[in-house]
């Protein structure tokens, strides 16, 4: 039976367009197609969301590897998954008010609260924001590997969200000693995941070097990543103290 492809007007034989690729069933747009879309959009085990976090915490520099040499289809796409996890933990950070900042900060030339909200308000941006300067290290320590800068974002993306969601899992934590004395010993402990996950993720994604090697260069690229982080934000204190 031919088809008429309802998006390009293709004629063809079979369930997808040899075109466009358009399905040759679609269905009315309702809520039964919206909670469809949802749920293998963002939900399907096989395919999104929650098929990218398992195998960020399974084998997570395999999986991105295997993303890069092609494999993509499973995956739910690395820019949207940072995206819509920054956006989750800054509302989460936003609405219950945490004050890391400000609780461990007495600084009266700095408004910590202004900053703190701020942070909170614009996390999704300055999530993606440092993944450029996360990528600066990568692509120093580990060039002669055989990939791209373009490839090194990629693999930092999907390490931004894979922090993201260690971050969401941790939460509670933070709510629970939201401005107290401990704050500051549970952002360490945070911190120290997120170190324990690039290590582990460099370590497998690059595996034709040894582990020792992995570790010691993804320890030097992090420190690049720090100093250029640090670097930019005075820089921009600076500019901000000279204009005002």
């Amino acid at each position: 039976m031919e088809i008429i492809c309802k998006n390009c007007h293709q004629i063809y034989k079979g369930h997808y367009c040899n075109n466009c690729g358009q399905s040759a069933e679609t269905h009315k747009i309702n809520l039964h197609f919206l909670w469809h879309d949802i749920q293998h959009g963002l939900f399907h085990f096989d395919k999104g969301i929650l098929y990218s976090v398992k195998q960020l915490f399974t084998r997570p520099g395999d999986s991105i590897r295997d993303f890069i040499e092609g494999k993509r289809v499973r995956h739910f796409k690395p820019l949207s998954l940072v995206v819509i996890l920054a956006t989750l933990y800054g509302l989460l950070y936003h609405y219950f008010r945490i004050n890391v900042i400000h609780a461990t900060s007495t600084d009266p030339k700095v408004d910590y609260l202004k900053f703190n909200e701020w942070m909170a308000t614009h996390f999704s941006w300055v999530t993606i924001a440092t993944i450029p300067i996360f990528t600066l290290g990568t692509y120093i320590c580990f060039r002669n590997q055989g990939y791209n800068f373009i490839e090194y974002f990629i693999l930092n993306t999907f390490k931004a969200s894979q922090k993201l969601c260690a971050h969401i899992v941790t939460f509670p934590l933070l709510y629970i000693f939201n401005n107290t004395p401990h704050i500051q010993k549970v952002t360490i402990l945070i911190y120290t995941i997120d170190l324990v996950l690039i290590f582990w993720t460099n370590i497998q994604f690059f595996n034709k070097i040894s582990k020792t090697k992995a570790f010691f260069l993804s320890l030097l690229s992090h420190i690049i990543f720090l100093v250029c982080f640090i670097t930019l934000l005075v820089i921009i204190f600076i500019l901000k103290a000279t204009f005002n």
